[in-house]
């Protein structure tokens, strides 16, 4: 049996959607792969390896950076791919790089090495396992999908909640070498696997309607029953033209191509929105437990304040998603970078945890909004047939910002011995793109003669 056909065989036996499916395997990287080259969990890092090698800060940041630009070089391929091939085997390979590059970071000895390492293993964070795995739970949910991205931004959250934590504790007890071995098994046991066997797609690749309402797992049949004919390679979608189609769905949404797409206003406000938002996410996130070391926080509590910006992102992310059918997006973007305003001045000019707790839980909130905002909205705005693509193209954006952030950041600390002037700058911008992106209107109807597919739910109230 291949795999294909073992899929869908488990599809038709499941008393519930398939997607769920889907959601619980693209949630594992993004619990267990994505946090290992997070900010929040390399911070905890800084200080014990800029000690031991003598490096300055801006020197350590630059790898953020450096990593940050390798994923935008292959943000637009791994889209691509994503598209035609789905997420399975990309994701596999991307948790498998960073596994590695997580166990050689425990036997460096140099800063060549420590880029040569981090550098691919924050690439695959930045651009394959952040495409790949919303990609894959926006594909599979339509009307729902505000709650599924919620999941999984709330299974992401508690990664990076805990995965600091962990880190500080092995790094006390046995150093940093064992910390960054210990990540990388534990990336490599859980992060390749469950992907290759159960991913799929989209649910048309298996004869399956675009989440159905509740009561129902599929359309494809009178019985739910997909059926498929003649054979299936396995990592390709499989030619479904002979199946028997599931029957016409109740919503509509327009599916714009690339091109299409970058002739709309609303892309270019978002993507420039992303830089903004994502300067302060990683410019804060990685500096926040140095900055409470420097002014005296001890470092086993100083690593609170990155676990309780990750936290935020966990109600965040449900809140977020509970408005996201009620109130237009851009209104709820706007309000996500303005909490992250606040989070990210009150951070610089805190010194004890007594504030630097609430004002890093603030930051998490804004920032689990802008991360699950971010997706739906561009899902909602241009649909599900090219949103790999037009992904691709649009999380260099995001990027640009973490590596921009990170890397001011560790430069103006240099300059200045103290980060309130960077956060604050920081602050200033995201507010100034909190107002931006209230122009991010939905695009207006396609031109005449392209392709609307009955699979959408209109983006409510947007």
């Amino acid at each position: 049996m291949n795999l294909m056909g073992m899929r869908i065989r488990l599809a038709n036996r499941l008393p519930f959607y398939y997607g769920w499916v889907i959601l619980t395997i693209a949630s594992v990287p993004s619990f267990g792969s994505r946090p290992v080259m997070a900010v929040a969990t390399l911070s905890v890092f800084v200080v014990p390896m800029t000690d031991a090698f003598g490096w300055s800060r801006g020197q350590f940041s630059a790898a953020v950076s450096l990593g940050a630009l390798g994923g935008l070089l292959v943000s637009p391929l791994a889209g691509k791919l994503i598209d035609r091939y789905g997420s399975g085997v990309l994701l596999s390979a991307s948790a498998a790089l960073v596994g590695c590059c997580a166990i050689g970071l425990s036997m460096i000895s140099n800063i060549g090495a420590f880029y040569a390492l981090y550098i691919p293993g924050r690439a695959a964070f930045s651009s394959p396992l952040e495409l790949g795995t919303s990609t894959a739970v926006s594909n599979w949910f339509i009307r729902r999908r505000p709650m599924a991205l919620a999941y999984m931004g709330i299974i992401q959250g508690i990664g990076l909640t805990i995965f600091p934590f962990i880190a500080q504790v092995l790094i006390n007890g046995w150093g940093w070498r064992t910390a960054w071995l210990t990540l990388g098994i534990f990336t490599l046991s859980t992060g390749i696997a469950p992907i290759l066997l159960l991913m799929v797609r989209r649910p048309e690749d298996m004869g399956l309607e675009p989440d159905p309402e509740k009561g129902s797992k599929s359309a494809g049949t009178s019985g739910g029953t997909a059926v498929i004919t003649g054979e299936i390679t396995a990592g390709v979608a499989p030619d479904v033209s002979n199946q028997e189609q599931p029957a016409p769905a109740r919503y509509t949404e327009s599916d714009y191509t690339v091109k299409q797409a970058l002739a709309t206003r609303a892309f270019w406000i978002l993507a420039l929105f992303s830089v903004f938002g994502f300067i302060v996410q990683a410019g804060v996130s990685l500096h926040q437990v140095p900055h409470y070391i420097e002014q005296g926080v001890p470092t086993h509590l100083a690593a609170l304040t990155a676990s309780v910006f990750a936290f935020g992102q966990v109600p965040g992310g449900l809140a977020w998603s509970l408005l996201a059918r009620r109130i237009p997006l851009r209104l709820l973007l706007s309000s996500a970078g303005a909490i992250m305003a606040v989070g990210a001045i009150g951070t610089g000019y805190s010194s004890s945890l007594s504030v630097g707790i609430p004002m890093g839980f603030c930051l998490g909130v804004g920032v689990g909004g802008i991360h699950l905002l971010l997706r739906l909205t561009w899902a909602d705005y241009y649909g599900r047939l090219h949103l790999g693509s037009i992904r691709g193209l649009t999380l260099p954006a995001q990027i640009a910002g973490q590596a921009t952030g990170v890397i001011i950041a560790g430069f103006m600390f240099d300059a200045t011995g103290n980060y309130q002037v960077p956060f604050t700058v920081f602050g200033i911008l995201v507010a100034f793109a909190a107002v931006m992106v209230l122009a991010a209107r939905p695009p207006g109807p396609l031109p005449v003669g392209a392709a609307v597919t009955p699979t959408m739910v209109e983006p409510a109230g947007n």
